[in-house]
């Protein structure tokens, strides 16, 4: 199986790159995935699409507060662990990966 996905996916990245090729390489892909990642994939165009006019520019706020997170991370600070991001919010692994509680439908 891992053969066969690996030699699609050759056929697939040597396609041309016109714009209908890529659209013909990104449905290749698509197929390929299996049916509990295609939710992810839908969300993150979704979120792709919406982004696309809604860039901002950075404010002097914004980059004096990236400036002082490179600076904590290139002395040796510590990020804080997703899940405990996730937990100190009040939601569980299962919700942020949008698992349904066992009683919805």
């Amino acid at each position: 199986m891992a053969d066969c996905l690996q030699r699609r996916w050759k056929e697939v990245t040597h396609m041309a790159l016109d714009l209908q090729q890529e659209r013909q390489q990104a449905h290749a892909l698509l197929d390929l995935l299996p049916a509990e990642k295609l939710g992810a994939v839908r969300n993150l165009l979704e979120v792709m699409i919406e982004a696309d006019g809604d860039e901002e520019e950075l404010t002097e706020e914004d980059r004096r507060a990236l400036r002082a997170s490179d600076e904590y991370f290139r002395n040796g600070g510590q990020g804080i662990p997703f899940e405990q991001v996730v937990a100190d919010l009040g939601f569980t692994m299962e919700q942020v990966r949008g698992a349904r509680p066992k009683n919805e439908p």
